[in-house]
């Protein structure tokens, strides 16, 4: 998909044009379209670009889900200050020993809790800065109460059917720096 308000450009399967076209450049491959990406392609990209540099490797189950789709959908380095964020640990962007140390320490439920809920102020915060985006607020949520159904949390068990909004996607959000419209930290 490729909407225009969307400042991740096109987009297949969560991984952006821009995304894939630094993949198959570092693979010794040529560009291509994003609409052709591969089902393997598109697992190799997400292992070394959004499960292992954010760490979900190191982290407990459930809570390593919710970083990595926070990693897809909004970049690493936003996805680690949402973690430390809701470890109430120091917020650096860095997953470091300390981070690692609270995270193994923490209270799994309400670390979730917490990581899910900044992510969706996160998402408002987006929208009054820049109200053209509220256009993506349905499919955000969607994909945000789905993730938050498939780890468990009470509150979001029924069988809702996922609707992505108008749009028919949900919009990536850059990570800092990527987009300045976005750079709210």
């Amino acid at each position: 998909m490729n909407d225009p308000d969307d400042p991740g450009g096109a987009t297949n399967k969560g991984v952006t044009q821009r995304v894939y076209d630094g993949w198959r450049i570092r693979q010794g491959l040529p560009k291509r379209d994003v609409r052709q990406l591969q089902d393997t392609e598109m697992q190799a990209i997400y292992e070394a670009g959004y499960w292992l540099p954010p760490r979900c490797d190191l982290l407990q189950r459930q809570l390593d889900l919710v970083q990595f789709d926070t990693a897809v959908n909004m970049g690493v380095g936003r996805a680690v200050r949402f973690l430390q964020q809701s470890l109430s640990c120091r917020v650096d962007g860095d997953f470091g020993s300390n981070t690692k140390k609270a995270a193994d320490a923490c209270d799994l439920g309400a670390t979730i809790t917490a990581y899910c809920t900044a992510r969706e102020a996160y998402y408002e915060r987006l929208i009054v800065k820049n109200p053209k985006l509220a256009k993506f607020r349905k499919g955000w949520m969607n994909r945000l109460n789905a993730l938050r159904k498939e780890i468990g949390l009470p509150g979001y068990e029924a069988n809702v059917p996922l609707d992505f909004g108008d749009t028919g996607y949900v919009a990536k959000i850059p990570d800092l720096g990527e987009n300045p419209d976005f750079d709210l930290e």
